[in-house]
């Protein structure tokens, strides 16, 4: 192999592996849309069943009828993973929460951990 292939070689095998370790830092880069009529109603309420919360993952406010309305229930998406069921007060939280998924999907995500592990 001459040194140009070798140099080549390496250079892509690097760029490669810088690439992977910033897309393991990225923050989440996911969907988020309402849930809707034609939502899968079994997936629907299997996940609700699992959710691991009764309050807002970012307000912490209770999911109820109260003086928010109902519970506001969005789809997350996320290339390669799962669909998660994200549950919120209001409509303000939405948007709260499209700023930094990540760290709401760790409160759930903790949350979750922490109902599994008292199973």
């Amino acid at each position: 192999m001459t040194l140009f292939r070798q140099l080549s070689l390496f250079a892509f095998l690097l760029v490669g592996l810088i690439s992977a370790a910033v897309a393991a830092d990225a923050p989440a880069t996911g969907q988020l849309v309402p849930v809707t009529k034609s939502t899968d109603a079994a997936w629907l309420a299997q996940a609700h069943a699992a959710y691991p919360l009764d309050t807002c993952t970012v307000s912490g406010d209770k999911l109820d009828s109260g003086p928010m309305g109902k519970p506001k229930d969005y789809i997350y998406s996320e290339p390669g993973k799962p669909d998660r069921l994200i549950r919120f007060c209001c409509g303000d939280c939405v948007s709260d929460f499209k700023k930094d998924p990540a760290k709401y999907l760790k409160i759930l995500d903790d949350a979750a951990a922490k109902a599994g592990a008292k199973s």
